[in-house]
């Protein structure tokens, strides 16, 4: 169960700083490191966010 959520943080983690990445550096650029990372760290924060909602709204 805990390698399971540990590989979807680093799974999504992963996928929103490249998806990040993308759009800066076809529309900036330019790529900040920290621009993507702290991105990223917020989209996986709101997915986790979302989640733990769902289940809370699905068991009452």
């Amino acid at each position: 169960m805990v390698l399971r959520e540990l590989f979807i943080f680093i799974a999504a983690f992963a996928a929103f700083a490249s998806a990040v990445a993308a759009y800066l550096a076809a529309f900036h650029g330019a790529v900040s490191f920290k621009e993507v990372l702290s991105t990223a760290f917020a989209a996986v924060i709101g997915l986790y966010a979302g989640r733990y909602l769902q289940h809370r709204l699905s068991h009452g």
